[in-house]
């Protein structure tokens, strides 16, 4: 069947009882990568955060800074290292609830830590995200404010900045990044 057929469907969230998921489109998801279906995690990644802000799902991330799970997702998983013990209690639970339809050794396309030499989970903090029309708005004016050379260039900014669809202000480095 096409992937068409499933859209506004929904299904059961395999270890969550009574968390009900949406179905939806997204452009980054293709046959070429895996099954076309996939999971979206909105605050591990740039594509799902795009299409949960689409969508008005919410940004929650599950994952401390040291890189485990949260209170919030589960007895069974909180305090466990996502990438060891954490998912190890994954495909357990997804056994147990009769929901695993295969598991496959898959190394996995993260980031790695040039130092450590170990994989980087990628996860957002809500203190990052602020709101872009404010953001620009002041950006705008005060780059109003600055002399450049050449005066050609401030167009080129102020358009760049009003392309931009929202704004990451980092409290872990002394500067922000759009």
């Amino acid at each position: 069947f096409s992937g068409a057929d499933l859209a506004d469907g929904s299904c059961a969230h395999p270890t969550i009882p009574d968390k009900v998921s949406p179905l939806l489109p997204a452009n980054h998801v293709t046959m070429t990568k895996g099954t076309g279906l996939v999971h979206t995690a909105p605050a591990h990644g740039m594509e799902d955060y795009s299409v949960a802000s689409h969508h008005q799902l919410p940004t929650d991330c599950l994952v401390d800074e040291s890189g485990c799970f949260m209170e919030a997702a589960g007895p069974e998983l909180k305090n466990k290292n996502v990438l060891e013990e954490g998912n190890e209690a994954v495909i357990k639970m997804l056994q147990a609830a009769g929901s695993l339809l295969k598991e496959e050794k898959y190394v996995h396309s993260y980031p790695y830590d040039w130092r450590t030499k170990k994989p980087m989970i990628i996860r957002a903090s809500k203190q990052w995200f602020v709101n872009t029309a404010d953001v620009k708005a002041a950006a705008q004016d005060v780059l109003k404010k600055v002399k450049v050379i050449p005066t050609s260039a401030v167009n080129r900014m102020l358009e760049m900045l009003d392309r931009r669809t929202f704004w990451c202000i980092s409290r872990q480095r002394c500067w922000g990044v759009p």
